[in-house]
């Protein structure tokens, strides 16, 4: 089969791009096609040695800032591609409605992150209903790409969702069916010399909703060590209101964050409507348990009283309750390792193939 893979766009490099980099990986001659790619940024240096097709909407200076309050052009941005050559196109989708591909002997499977959150009243990074004017244009603007999203989403052959969470949505708001194939996860199952040490661990892209200001004042309060990894919107904020207890610590390499994840307590999250979460997964493939929010896609990747435990409510004091009672000597390193290999990469592989191999054989 002649395979096309589009995606988003290339700038930051977290979950969804894991996605196509894995893709890719089984298709490495299928093209990607993308509104925009920064050459410079780590989801550009990570496809560095991909055949990238991007968009005229990339050539456009400040594309990257310009393509949120330009949404409304994201139908033109599409149509401009010419995916009649192909046989399958297989779209990696969130943001950017980035589906309804599928048109005469070409086929489409989308991979669902998720329906765009801000289409259909999901917390986003960016707070954006603040500004009245900014409500007042994206209320109206997005009413319109709702409509799109949907006309675009009937178009697709077959939907995969990342989660049973995410499968949820694509029921509820395209009603449409999916089969669910979780995210692939670095699994570098391995015998540590690391030692557990006196300190919590979170990270990931700092954006708001990932709530780490709750966590950063719940520790605030408790006075306990806790180390955070990653870069975002919100890093400055986050700083401001830690105590000395906390401490951030960047972009990471790959090798220094295993390391942290295999000397942490715990690991602890609170995202809210959480998608998936791969970062769960990399803490148990480290052998470490997780404390995480009860919600989204943390439900099905952490098993309460095995390989981790749960708050109910999204408030410091939740969290310090679960915290206060955590013994970590309680979760056995096998358990939490067995879970991960669930999420494996080569997991995530040999589903997508069968599923290419299903699709092609209904078409031949």
């Amino acid at each position: 089969m002649k395979i096309a893979l589009v995606h988003d766009y290339l700038k930051e490099y977290g979950g969804a791009e894991r996605v196509l980099k894995a893709l890719h990986e089984i298709w490495p001659q299928a093209p990607i096609y993308t509104i925009f790619w920064k050459k410079n940024s780590p989801a550009g240096k990570a496809f560095a040695r991909a055949k990238i097709i991007q968009s005229w909407f990339g050539y456009l200076p400040f594309c990257d800032r310009l393509i949120s309050p330009l949404r409304f052009l994201i139908p033109l941005v599409w149509k401009s591609f010419d995916f009649s050559g192909y046989d399958l196109v297989i779209s990696s989708a969130s943001w950017a409605i980035t589906k309804g591909f599928a048109k005469g002997k070409t086929k489409e499977i989308c991979y669902c992150h998720t329906p765009p959150r801000y289409l259909y009243g999901f917390e986003t990074s960016r707070n954006w209903q603040q500004n009245p004017l900014v409500r007042i244009y994206a209320v109206a603007v997005n009413f319109f790409m709702r409509q799109y999203d949907f006309r675009q989403a009937q178009k697709v052959t077959v939907f995969v969702a990342n989660s049973r969470e995410v499968q949820g949505r694509i029921a509820k708001f395209y009603r449409r069916e999916s089969v669910v194939i979780n995210p692939p996860v670095e699994i570098k199952i391995r015998n540590s010399k690391f030692e557990i040490r006196n300190y919590y661990l979170t990270g990931g892209r700092l954006e708001r909703t990932k709530n780490f200001d709750l966590i950063i004042r719940a520790f605030n309060k408790l006075g306990w060590p806790l180390k955070i990894y990653g870069r975002g919107s919100q890093e400055k904020y986050l700083r401001q209101i830690a105590s000395k207890n906390i401490e951030f610590l960047g972009w990471i390499s790959e090798e220094e964050k295993w390391r942290l994840l295999v000397g942490c307590k715990a690991f602890v999250c609170a995202a809210t409507d959480e998608d998936f979460g791969i970062t769960p997964v990399e803490a148990q493939a480290a052998g470490r348990p997780v404390i995480a929010f009860r919600g989204g896609g943390y439900l099905e990747t952490v098993v309460e009283g095995k390989m981790g435990e749960f708050f109910d409510e999204l408030s410091e004091k939740s969290l310090i309750a679960v915290l206060k009672k955590f013994a970590p000597q309680k979760y056995q390193k096998k358990d939490c390792l067995a879970q991960a290999q669930k999420f494996s990469k080569e997991e995530f592989k040999k589903k997508m193939l069968k599923l290419v191999r299903r699709i092609n054989a209904r078409t031949t």
